[in-house]
């Protein structure tokens, strides 16, 4: 029979050597950074994944990355939510979200797939009134660079924000275990602030041409230069152009 188990976290990926860098792993690295900072048990084989065992706020936590590929997730996932017999309150998914910029980080209970094939297969095998941890990797600006872009590695130039947010993820996960979802939102994005892309730079790119437009403003407003109305010069000025009178 199994064991009373509180939680079940899962991180998606694909499994191999080949994807272990790729955007589309994140939620695998949130998954090890977590085990490995609250020393969870070895992986082991178990649900057509490697599930890790340990304690996050006095509760027993069943870490899982789904070994289906990702498209097949809710197969591996469901079958562990099965086996302990949990409702998907149960449940948070751990996994990459183009449609956040890179280090950005929202957790929400709910709602579509939003074209995540990982999620769509959870929602597809067990519903989908489960929390879900979306950590953002960016868009690449085009629909057909999608599948290039979260099949890519993550840059060298990435470790600056994600190596701080997987250590946020890891240090303040018992918070989520806690309900207190703002909270650990916050701890991610203290950890990142300044880290992910140029967004420090922003308001000062900003702020450059509106001091120019005002510039630009001020200058009709000044006083027109007065002419001349008596001497050769205003002589010289009625002969061009006559007299206006």
């Amino acid at each position: 029979m199994p064991g009373k188990t509180a939680l079940v976290f899962a991180g998606l990926g694909n499994p191999g050597a080949k994807y272990a860098e790729n955007r589309h792993n994140v939620g695998f690295m949130a998954a090890d950074a977590i085990a490995r900072r609250h020393s969870f048990s070895p992986w082991s084989k178990k649900f057509q994944g490697l599930i890790s065992e340990g304690t996050l706020g006095g509760e027993k936590i069943i870490l899982i990355k789904p070994q289906t590929f990702m498209n097949l997730s809710g197969q591996s996932v469901g079958e562990a939510l099965r086996f302990y017999k949990l409702d998907l309150s149960a449940l948070t998914v751990f996994y990459d979200e183009i449609d956040l910029a890179e280090g950005k980080l929202r957790i929400k209970t709910g709602g579509g797939a939003g074209g995540h094939n990982g999620i769509r297969s959870i929602d597809g095998h067990v519903g989908n009134a489960y929390r879900r941890v979306r950590i953002g990797v960016g868009h690449p600006g085009v629909k057909e660079m999608v599948q290039h872009h979260v099949l890519g590695d993550f840059a060298k130039a990435d470790r600056d924000w994600l190596d701080p947010l997987l250590d946020a993820i890891a240090d303040n996960a018992a918070m989520i275990v806690k309900g207190d979802e703002s909270g650990f939102m916050n701890k991610a994005a203290l950890a990142v602030q300044g880290k992910a892309g140029a967004e420090p730079e922003k308001p000062a790119q900003k702020q450059a041409p509106k001091q120019q437009s005002q510039a630009r403003q001020a200058r009709p407003q000044q006083a027109p230069a007065k002419l001349p109305e008596t001497g050769p010069m205003a002589a010289m000025l009625k002969k061009l152009f006559g007299n206006k009178d």
